[in-house]
């Protein structure tokens, strides 16, 4: 018999403690199919599969990164022409 890792399945407490999330949200995950789990065929507990965890631990790595964010910053100095329109509407003046 072969051991392949895909095949493995592990309980709800497992999994949650690999995702470092509460069963309940595994449990309400499942519900909203973002991590669908299968049922043990003798007491239909919820088990996942060993691949599918380290999969959807591969997703949430990606696309939790920190965004890069450019900040402008405004000059001081307002030239004296820009200064004396203060009527102007669709200028904003910080």
């Amino acid at each position: 018999m072969v051991d392949n890792d895909s095949s493995k399945f592990i309980n709800i407490k497992a999994a949650a403690r690999m995702l470092g999330v509460s069963p309940l949200t595994l449990r309400n995950w499942d519900k909203r199919k973002k991590l669908i789990a299968f049922r043990h065929p003798i007491n239909n507990y919820r088990v996942y599969k060993l691949g599918d965890i380290e999969n959807f631990l591969s997703t949430i790595e990606n696309t939790n990164k920190p965004k890069k964010i450019h900040i402008d910053f405004l000059e001081d100095d307002i030239p004296e022409s820009d200064a004396d329109n203060s009527g102007d509407d669709d200028v904003l003046r910080i």
